[in-house]
């Protein structure tokens, strides 16, 4: 192995260690990751590479890594196992794409394009995964078009995707029954870079059907086989489907199912704010961000 390799591989071992073991990636799902301005060059050059703050500590993908300074790094799905070959060359992963196949509710619908092109973003809530080339029609009446999609299955400290929606545990039908919000399309420019959010309601549906399922098991909202009601005849439990202006949120990534009951066994009751943002910098993903207060 070359010396160069050695001390990548130490560097690997010191930056993105977090982002391949299990354990660790769910204490990180709770952390604030931030981008970090943190420089890094390979032999005097300088070479691009993502990074976040977390805890004053830099972290990278240990791929990205690989991909700089040259040694293999795999993952196998099916036994949850990543591999570093120091003495194989880079690859560049192939990212299959996803099965746009519903597991509830909504069926799929190809996003609709406009006469130049762009793709308008599903409001139906089923699930829209973007690929590289996509020019996305922003809320600003801009095209956004998206150039980089490698990380979306893994979604910053993830391992993969995520799976399919929840099935019902319980009757979902005896809860609040807000209605989608409409995907917004919002777009900043800022010293740092151009963005795009776009709303996911795909993945607002994970988080509804998730909470559906933990009220269903929280013996402080079901009493008697029936949810709690209020003093007027209203749920105990409140849902919306997004964040009012004064209202904060804690954003998370990626997805951690047990968060959901967390937050909500935390205060079982009051009203509960949740809504998904798709985050792109520059035309490529960077993250999806969970938000539930």
């Amino acid at each position: 192995m070359s010396r160069r390799k050695e001390i990548a591989l130490v560097t690997a071992g010191i930056l993105a260690g977090i982002a391949v073991s299990g354990p660790a990636t769910q204490a990180a799902a709770g952390l604030m990751a931030n981008p970090s301005s943190q420089q890094f060059y390979v032999n005097e050059q300088r070479i691009p590479m993502q990074a976040y703050e977390i805890n004053g500590s830099n972290y990278v993908k240990l791929r990205d890594v690989g991909q700089a300074v040259g040694f293999g790094v795999t993952y196998d799905a099916a036994t949850n196992i990543v591999t570093i070959s120091p003495d194989k060359p880079y690859e560049t992963e192939v990212i299959q794409p996803v099965s746009t196949t519903p597991t509830s509710q909504t069926a799929p619908s190809a996003p609709s394009k406009n006469a130049d092109g762009s793709i308008n973003v599903p409001q139906d809530g089923s699930r829209y995964v973007p690929q590289a080339g996509d020019v996305i029609r922003c809320d600003d009446g801009t095209n956004y078009t998206i150039t980089d999609v490698s990380r979306y299955d893994k979604n910053y400290f993830a391992d993969g995707p995520v799976g399919p929606l929840p099935e019902a545990t319980c009757d979902w039908s005896q809860f609040d029954q807000p209605e989608l919000p409409r995907a917004e399309v919002r777009r900043f420019n800022d010293p740092d870079g151009d963005y795009i959010f776009i709303r996911n309601l795909y993945e607002t549906r994970r988080m509804l059907y998730s909470l559906y399922n933990a009220m269903g098991e929280d013996d402080w909202i079901i009493q008697n086989g029936s949810p709690r009601m209020r003093g007027d005849g209203t749920p105990w439990v409140h849902i919306h489907l997004t964040l009012p202006e004064d209202k904060v949120g804690t954003p998370f990534w990626p997805w951690r199912e047990e968060a959901v009951p967390e937050v909500l066994h935390s205060c079982p009751g009051g009203d509960y704010y949740l809504e998904v943002w798709d985050v792109f910098k520059n035309g490529k993903f960077i993250r999806t961000e969970y938000n539930l207060r």
